[in-house]
């Protein structure tokens, strides 16, 4: 997969690619899931990184663009 391959930000080792069973995102006040996603993650200090077309799908499913596919329920609770 030609988008990973480079170097890592933080710590100059490799980024490859990882097909990941489910990635979450924050983005402003909510959150959203993609399932069955690529990921870039560093061979060495597993920093993370997205394309810019999972971006784009996030930023879609998080203003209403496009409608999700389910909703789910997400526990909440203080740290303590």
């Amino acid at each position: 997969m030609s988008e990973f391959g480079y170097r890592c930000e933080q710590c100059d080792s490799t980024v490859r690619p990882k097909r990941v069973q489910r990635e979450a995102f924050k983005h402003k006040t909510h959150f959203v899931i993609l399932e069955d996603v690529t990921v870039g993650i560093c061979d060495q200090c597993a920093s993370r990184y997205y394309t810019a077309d999972t971006l784009k799908r996030v930023q879609e499913l998080a203003t209403g663009a496009v409608a999700p596919e389910r909703f789910d329920e997400i526990p909440v609770a203080p740290a303590r």
